[in-house]
């Protein structure tokens, strides 16, 4: 099978910010069969027998039925998909609850061990762990039986998979089951939950809470964080008081070192559990960046300073993987693909990445915007209720902030996107998920700006961010049309059938072309007719290299010189699939002069520049008084 070159495929722990000593990667080859009639479970696929080949097939996992790196390469339909596979928990781990880690299923997921249900999971894009203690006794081989459920027709969060058969346009291969690495790992009955860390840079201290399974009589949370020259601080708090102990830990200003693009310093915490003689019940390694996003008039700063965001559009696809990096290098390759060409960061665009993607931003100082995966409803006018986004999809979204709230690399949040309604007198399903998609964002994080949707139909009015999409291909009408934005009047996206706007009035927040470009470049395909399933991007093709590249120049140019825009997000980063408008090939080979690309880049934006400005002559006016008039 393909994979046979990775032993374990994806071997390295999948968790780096909540890490424990002990574990068992799952990944490498398991039983499968694709059950197309939704059958398996009358006919025993899910019995607890122990004998080899009760599924029809193999599959190497993480990688989905659909990905050549499977060994399966199916790209039919599959309404579900069934796995199999014995596992064995470490006699040592004896006494301890013992944890089965899903990084990801898509869509249904359900889950047998030794015949017994141990849990159920809806949503592709977000984790779910289970305890298996009770049905798989240490020492003891068990089965581990995953029946994964994929509607082709149910109003399911799909991201960038294709609905018809054959994908097309923006819409790419389908994944079915599972697509992230699968583990085992042991905790005691009391133990630690994810930690939720927060950096407050104005009081430079990392605010920590850390939810527990249960309190711990006359125990305490310890907490030690750390720089490359040793121990910065420590913090202690009592473990029996509270469900989420929470402490905050000050950091002394001589060791405080902010987190940025330019300076991706990651600081350490060791988090400790400790019973009343001070032994250690549980320990989870993570670590933190200290750093701060806030929003002053149409600027979003960074740590106070005004940054200007030159993001890409990633859409985390791969050739042989599919939504699944073959390794750990390739996502690393990414980001430094991105930094190479002069991006600062990326939309994670359509997808919910894996989590050492985030790592390696967090580390190598690359900011992105968190997005979630909600293609897959109509949210047009006319269409049927049943199509409409409903409360999976909110559900599924805090599951994903739990995950990735203390990654110092993510820079705001968007539930949506290219969510399309007329503002009509009517409040619509679309409009009730968006709001409870936008409530539950900041219920759960007031530390980052949140956009209710990406382009199109805004419906938020405390929404922190504005923005639209704009493809216009010629450099002098891109900027024509952004102009007005210093007024007060952005553009818009507007219905093609009645050219009104999608949505409620701007409010003067910050506002970015969170998509433009998408210039075509394939010079094998030069010359042909652009199709849907064909060779595609946006707009009028250019007929060179050098053509792309005065193109590219001016609409990077437009933005980088308007004086009211925060930063842009150009389409993309690679080709994939049909759609081949990225700075790079999907096999992520060079199409362009990566060094004039950067260069286009790096210019000082005029947002930037007028900050400095301003703040230059505060500096050269000295402090103001602070006395009333007539003092």
């Amino acid at each position: 099978m393909p994979a046979d070159r990775f032993d374990p495929p994806r071997p390295e722990y999948p968790r780096p910010q909540f890490q424990r000593d002990r574990w068992l990667n799952l990944n490498g080859r398991w039983e499968f069969e694709i059950d197309r009639s939704d059958t398996g479970r009358e006919r025993g696929l899910a019995e607890p027998e122990l004998d080899q080949g009760k599924l029809a097939g193999e599959i190497v996992v993480p990688f989905a039925p659909e990905a050549a790196l499977s060994g399966v390469g199916e790209q039919d339909f599959m309404r579900a998909v069934w796995y199999r596979r014995t596992i064995t928990v470490p006699p040592e781990w004896a006494g301890d609850r013992v944890l089965l880690h899903f990084g990801a299923v898509d869509h249904d997921a359900t889950v047998w061990v030794n015949g017994m249900e141990i849990g159920r999971h809806r949503g592709g894009f977000s984790g779910f762990s289970l305890d298996i203690t009770d049905a798989a006794p240490a020492g003891e081989p068990v089965p581990l039986v995953v029946r994964a459920r994929d509607d082709p027709e149910a109003p399911q969060a799909r991201g960038k998979q294709s609905v018809p058969y054959t994908p097309r346009a923006a819409k790419y291969h389908r994944t079915t089951g599972i697509w992230q690495t699968v583990w085992l790992e042991p905790v005691p009955r009391t133990a630690i939950r994810r930690p939720r860390i927060t950096p407050n840079v104005a009081a430079g201290t990392f605010d920590v809470e850390v939810p527990l399974s249960e309190n711990l009589p006359g125990g305490v949370v310890h907490i030690r964080v750390s720089d490359g020259t040793g121990e910065v601080v420590t913090g202690t708090v009592r473990a029996d008081l509270d469900l989420a102990p929470r402490l905050s830990l000050a950091l002394p200003p001589e060791r405080v070192r902010l987190w940025s693009p330019a300076d991706p310093h990651l600081y350490g915490l060791s988090v400790e559990l400790r019973d009343p003689d001070a032994r250690v019940v549980d320990k989870v390694e993570s670590y933190a960046g200290l750093r701060s996003v806030a929003i002053t008039g149409k600027q979003v700063r960074i740590n106070g300073d005004v940054v200007f965001q030159r993001l890409v559009l990633d859409q985390g696809y791969y050739p042989d993987g599919l939504m699944t990096a073959p390794t750990d290098a390739d996502l690393v390759r990414d980001i430094q693909l991105g930094q190479a060409a002069g991006f600062n960061g990326a939309r994670l665009h359509q997808k919910v990445f894996e989590e050492r993607y985030l790592y390696h931003a967090d580390r190598l100082g690359y900011l992105v915007w968190g997005e979630f995966g909600d293609w897959g409803c109509n949210t047009g006018e006319g269409q049927s209720t049943n199509q409409q986004p409903d409360a999976s999809y909110i559900q599924e979204w805090l599951e994903v902030l739990e995950r990735d709230h203390s990654h110092p690399a993510i820079i705001g949040w968007c539930p949506m996107n290219e969510t399309w309604q007329d503002y009509g007198d009517r409040i619509t399903a679309l409009d009730d998920v968006m709001r409870g998609m936008f409530l539950a964002t900041k219920a759960h994080d007031t530390s980052r700006p949140v956009l209710d949707t990406s382009g199109y139909a805004h419906r938020i009015a405390e929404s922190d961010v504005f923005d639209s999409h704009d493809y216009e291909q010629d450099p002098d009408a891109f900027a024509a049309t952004h102009r007005a934005l210093s007024d007060g009047d952005p553009y818009v996206n507007r219905s093609d059938t009645t050219g009104e706007s999608w949505s409620i009035g701007y409010r003067g927040q910050p506002f970015f072309v969170s998509e433009f470009g998408g210039i075509w470049w394939n010079p094998a395909e030069a010359g042909r007719p652009q199709t849907v399933t064909g060779s595609w991007g946006y707009g009028d093709r250019v007929r060179s290299v050098e053509e792309f590249h005065a193109r590219f120049e001016g609409l990077v140019g437009a933005l980088l010189g308007h004086p009211d825009m925060f930063g842009y997000c150009y389409t993309q980063l690679t080709d994939v699939f049909q759609e081949q408008n990225g700075i790079f090939g999907f096999d992520r080979s060079e199409k362009f002069d990566i060094q004039r690309i950067r260069s286009a880049q790096l210019r000082s934006a005029a947002i930037e520049v007028g900050a400095r400005q301003r703040e230059g002559n505060d500096a050269a006016e000295g402090p103001r008084s602070t006395e009333g008039p007539g003092a």
